[in-house]
This record gives C-alpha cells, structure tokens and sequence, in this order.
C-alpha cells in the first residue's frame, strides 16, 4: 500500500474536521423529480438549470428496464459552483463557515430499481469502509470509501491548475473527476456492479428540502441527547423542523449518562428513517400541488444537486412517486471489525461476503409474499410534548410504528419507523 505524503494526511485530517451528513438525499431527488412530472414548465425549467456530468457507465450491461443509482451526499460547505451557503444556512445546521470540512462523500447509497416494477432496495454504504482505490487517485491506493472523491478532486485541481485552466472549469472539471472516481471505486467495491447513474447532493440541500416541508414525523426508541450535534430527542413518535431533522441525521454519539451506545451505523439508520419519514410526509401533503414548495425545491436542486447527463427526469418520476409510496427497502452492508490504519479509524470488511450480499440484493428471487415488518409495538409518543427543547410536538400514527433495535436488518418503507 502506498503510504500517503505528510500533505495528503493533512489534508485528510482537514476533511475529517466535524463530520457531518445530507442523510435525505435520495427523498430530496424523488421530491424534485415527482415535482417535475406534477408542473411541466417547472419541470423545463429544473432540467436547463441542473448541473449535469458525463460519467462512464460501470459495470456488464443488465436486464431491460433496470437501473442503479449511486446516490452521493457531500459533506462539503460551498454549493455545486464552489460558492459558500447563505450565513443562515451555517447558523442552523451548526457549520460554522465555508472554510470547514472537505469533500468527502459521507452519503454513498446505491439504489436498485428492478425492470417490472418490483420492489425497490436501497443499500447503504458505511463511509468508513476501508477499499482499494481504482487507479490511486492523488497517489493513494486504498482508503475510507468516502475519500475517493476527495482525492480524485484535489488530484485533478493540481493537475489543471498547472496547465493553466481557469479556476472556474478547473474547478467543475475537477467535481466531475471525482464523481467518475467514486462511481469506480463503489463499482468495484459491489463486485463490479454497474452504476447507470449519479444524483449528487450537498449539505445545504438537506437542511432546505426539509425546511420546505417541515414538520417530519419520526419516532426513537429511546430519548437522547448530543452536545455535538445539538440533538435532544425525547423518545417516541414526534415532529421536527428543519434544525432538528438536521440534528437527527447526523447524531452518531450519547452524550447523556444513559447507557445507550450510539454509533455511526445507528446514524446510517437514521438517514434511512428519515428517507422514509419525509416520503410519508410528501405523499400526504399537499407538496406536489404547491407551486411555492415546488419552485423551492427546483430552486435547491439548481444550487445544490447534480446529475449526470442520461438520467432522465420526466423517465424517473414515475418510477420516484412508486419508492415515495413505499416500494422501497433500505439495506447497510455489513462490517467485520474496527481498525486503525495510517492514524484513521476505519471498517475493515469482508469484500467477498459484501459482493455476494449485495449479488443477492440485485438479484432476489420471485416474492411469494409481502415481506413481514419487524415488531410492531413502538415506544411510547407520550414524552414527545414535554421534557426536551428537541420536539416541536408529538403526531400520533394511523397505525402502528415498525420498531428496529439494531442497523442490521432491513428497514421497509411506507410508514414511520421507530428507530435508535
């Protein structure tokens, strides 16, 4: 393995400061893309205004009418133009400034929509998960798997800085360098899995999709607090503003002296949650008839979301509405065990085991019968109201809330799940 310069390792360690995460990416793409197929003139308009990048397809060819997409949240502070976030924005996500965090992809989730239209799975790649790189880019060869973008991207800057490119297209042409990096290194992590699309998606997006259709109901399993991310939960079913879906995505530690261990994969989970949260949300309200509330979200996607160049809007809209009304299941690849390696802590995992789960994923057998949830019983709504500066109120659920105790199992759509 080839170990990294001492500016390489600084450089890291800059883009390890404060980690945080857009864990609504994929919901933010079916709000904006269902928002497309309600309002043709808005959907003209998102289409032209978009940021779109070739990227060369990974993979064998597959069955007709199946697709993959390799969703990628950044943790970047500064939109799809380089440009630093509104003041605001890093006052109430707890940012601070544009000169803060990197471009690591602390979302990776490749979504597999079947020919047919069969049931949808979601499959969450840990951002620790310790991978080769396909043609060491900045001169690493293996590393966390959200660092391919960043390295790929400072290695192209360099390169084109150099040749004199304008800092402007330097700096898009280098975005787009990243994006095909990490569609090769997740490409080859699956076991060669072709990778037909990208939506990538930056911080900003998140906290303004959500405060475009705030309040979000979600649901805990226990109450919790974080000094870190400002989270104070209650436990039970209860409704967030913006601000606090935030704080509820990227809460990864329990800062209370409760005996509940949180780690980076329950904050998997939560993304995940949330994704299912918000297509309830959207589904029930009146989100796709409000000019307003659509003409946000195309304005956020502008900013804040890029594509590549084949994916079709209109195309994907119908199969979007289908995952927002619970087609659609969400799976985390497993880890063998925690390491530290070159000073970085990281998931050392079984790549053989994950490549056949993840064959297995994209290739079930026919279903004989719905899949069953996991225990229906849900923890108490009624300490949602009171005792936490961290609920907006509580919604009581027309049935019952599906519970999961752990980030393993997989967590079916269509109704708020209740969650650690």
């Amino acid at each position: 393995m080839m170990t990294m310069s001492p500016e390489q390792a600084a450089r890291r360690r800059t883009f390890r400061r404060r980690r945080w995460t857009v864990g609504i990416i994929a919901v933010v793409v079916i709000a904006l893309i269902a928002a497309a197929a309600f309002v043709v003139t808005t959907y003209v308009d998102a289409n032209n205004g978009i940021h779109r990048s070739t990227i060369a397809n990974q993979g064998p060819a597959q069955n007709t009418g199946e697709s993959n997409i390799l969703i990628m949240g950044l943790d970047s502070r500064v939109d799809e133009n380089g440009n630093p976030f509104p003041q605001a924005i890093y006052d109430q996500i707890h940012a601070e400034d544009a000169s803060v965090g990197g471009y690591n992809t602390n979302v990776l989730m490749l979504i597999h929509i079947p020919a047919g239209g069969g049931k949808a799975v979601a499959i969450s790649i840990p951002r620790d998960d310790y991978v080769d790189f396909p043609g060491s880019p900045d001169g690493v060869d293996k590393g966390k798997i959200k660092e391919a973008y960043g390295d790929a991207m400072d290695a192209s800057m360099k390169k084109l800085t150099a040749k004199g490119v304008a800092q402007a297209d330097a700096y898009q042409q280098s975005r787009a360098a990243a994006r095909q990096s990490t569609i090769s290194t997740v490409s080859a992590f699956l076991g060669g899995v072709r990778i037909d699309h990208f939506v990538e998606v930056t911080m900003a997006a998140f906290y303004e999709v959500a405060q475009a259709v705030q309040p979000v109901t979600v649901c805990l399993n226990h109450a919790t607090a974080d000094t870190f991310s400002g989270a104070d939960f209650p436990a039970g079913v209860q409704e967030l503003n913006a601000a606090q879906a935030m704080a509820f995505v990227r809460q990864r530690r329990d800062t209370t002296s409760s005996s509940f261990d949180m780690t980076d994969l329950d904050r998997t989970r939560r993304q995940q949650a949330f994704m299912v949260s918000l297509a309830v949300k959207l589904k029930q309200a009146s989100t796709f008839t409000d000019f307003g509330k659509l003409q946000k979200l195309i304005d956020v996607a502008k900013k804040d979301v890029a594509l590549d160049d084949k994916l079709d809007l209109l195309s994907f809209a119908q199969q979007a509405q289908s995952l927002a009304g619970g087609n659609i299941s969400f799976v985390t690849l497993p880890i063998d065990h925690f390491d530290t390696i070159d000073g970085q802590s990281v998931n050392v995992v079984d790549v053989e085991a994950i490549r056949a789960q993840v064959k297995d994923l994209l290739n079930p057998p026919t279903p004989t019968a719905a899949p069953s949830a996991s225990p229906s019983s849900s923890p108490s709504s009624s300490s949602s109201s009171s005792g936490s500066s961290g609920s907006t109120g509580s919604a009581a659920p027309a049935t019952p809330n599906p519970v999961y105790t752990d980030s393993s199992s997989p967590l079916q759509s269509g109704t708020v799940p209740c969650v650690n």
